[in-house]
């Protein structure tokens, strides 16, 4: 089998626009269209509430690598925003150069995505790889359905990671606040409301 990280600097080769595809449960996954503002204006907004609220270690743009235990590539995954639980040692760069740029996710303590035309990804496989690789919360804001959630809890029964779930979930409508697990605050989610006229 090939390399996965090799796999998507392939795509990202020939691709004639720029693109950050990844890779999930065996698949690769090339964003159809660039995020729009809105979308990225929302993770950026989401990114400023935990700074505001102290975190330092609060990030956008890498990626991360998530293993199977017998150390093949299980994903490749590029959060739209995450808190670290450490800034990158000497070790997590050694890792992110053996692994082509990406770094270990045990790195990351919270994840988060916000829906675009990747609406099933996010809700579906993101989901799943990173209850399996043990991300201990994630943020999902689901601009479709029009909801906020926070997963907690990763469970992996067996060996399968795409039995994965998390057993914690709090959801509630956007436009209202989202309470997060100890330590995290509890975040704003009107950004992400349509202006009434």
């Amino acid at each position: 089998m090939q390399d996965p990280a090799a796999l998507l600097i392939a795509f990202e080769e020939a691709s004639e626009t720029p693109i950050r595809p990844e890779y999930v449960e065996g698949t690769v996954i090339v964003p159809s269209a660039p995020n729009d503002d809105k979308h990225n204006d929302g993770a950026g907004d989401l990114s400023f509430q935990f700074h505001a609220a102290g975190f330092r270690l609060v990030g956008m743009g890498n990626g991360y690598r998530a293993a199977h235990k017998d150390g093949r590539t299980m994903a490749l995954l590029i959060p739209d925003f995450y808190v670290r639980r450490r800034k990158a040692t000497e070790l997590d760069e050694s890792y992110r150069r053996a692994h082509k740029g990406w770094y270990p996710i045990d790195m990351i303590t919270l994840v988060g995505e916000v829906t675009s035309t990747n609406h099933e990804t996010d809700t579906g496989p993101k989901l799943r790889t990173y209850a399996a690789a043990g991300v201990p919360a994630y943020v999902l804001i689901n601009r479709r359905r029009k909801t906020a959630h926070c997963y907690s809890d990763p469970i992996t029964p067996g060996d399968d990671p795409t039995e994965a779930y998390y057993a914690t979930e709090v959801k509630v409508d956007l436009g209202r606040p989202l309470p997060l697990p100890s330590p995290y605050p509890t975040l704003e989610t009107a950004p992400f409301l349509e202006p009434t006229e």
